[in-house]
């Protein structure tokens, strides 16, 4: 599977997925105007990439300033998809980034972890 990696603008996260090597990571800032054409690609070739992994060790990283409801919607899946790979037998840690004083992620990510069963979730706080 080819590596993806998208620099971020002004409406959009920065991707960079690194099927190879397990590595994952959404930074920026996530309002496109429409957020399954942006997502829907990524996702669908993450979950095909998360399927066929049979004991692989998955890090994801998620280094969000500011993201709107939709994109929140993408994420909760995003969560789902990689709590059902880390049941199926895989590990899988996500990395819940955020700026110390910023109080709003830091609960986002609080409320995120919540509804996992078997991934690790780890609060990243940045100075």
């Amino acid at each position: 599977m080819e590596n993806i990696k998208l620099e971020p603008t002004k409406r959009t996260p920065g991707i960079d997925f690194d099927f190879a090597a397990g590595k994952f990571a959404i930074h920026g800032e996530s309002y496109p105007e429409d957020v399954n054409k942006f997502f829907g690609p990524l996702i669908g070739q993450l979950k095909e990439y998360l399927a066929a992994s049979e004991g692989a060790t998955i890090d994801f990283r998620f280094d969000l300033i500011y993201f709107n409801s939709t994109t929140a919607k993408i994420l909760m899946g995003l969560f789902e998809s990689l709590d059902e790979a880390a049941g199926a037998g895989n590990t899988v840690t996500i990395a819940w980034g955020f700026a110390a004083d910023d109080s709003n992620m830091e609960e986002l990510g609080e409320e995120f972890s919540e509804d996992l069963e078997h991934a690790k979730f780890v609060m990243a706080p940045k100075e």
